[in-house]
C-alpha cells in the first residue's frame, strides 16, 4: 500500500538531502521513506526550480494538465448524453 506524504514533508526532506551533505538513500533511511520516492521528490523539485530535464513539467503544469484532462473527460462524457437525447 502506498503510503502519502505531505507537500510540507516532502519539501523538508528535499532541504535535508540538499542541505545535509549526504546521499538520497541515507536521508530516505533515516526518514524511513523509499529511496526512490525521496529520489523522484528531489528530481521534481530540480524541475520546479527550473533546473530540470529539457521538457519535464512543473508541478504546476502537471496539477493543470490533470485539472484539463478531467475536464475534457467531463465535456466528452456531457457530450455523448446530449448526443443520446437526440
Amino acid at each position: 500500500m502506498s503510503k502519502r506524504y505531505t507537500p510540507e514533508f516532502k519539501r523538508d526532506a528535499v532541504a535535508l538531502v540538499r542541505s545535509s551533505g549526504r546521499n538520497v538513500t541515507e536521508v530516505a533511511r533515516e526518514l524511513g521513506v523509499s529511496p526512490e520516492g525521496l529520489r523522484g521528490w528531489v528530481k521534481q523539485a530540480k524541475t520546479d526550480r527550473g533546473e530540470g530535464a529539457p521538457g519535464a513539467l512543473t508541478t504546476a503544469e502537471k496539477d493543470e494538465l490533470q485539472r484539463l484532462r478531467r475536464e475534457n473527460r467531463e465535456q466528452q462524457q456531457t457530450i455523448e448524453i446530449l448526443k443520446k437525447q437526440r
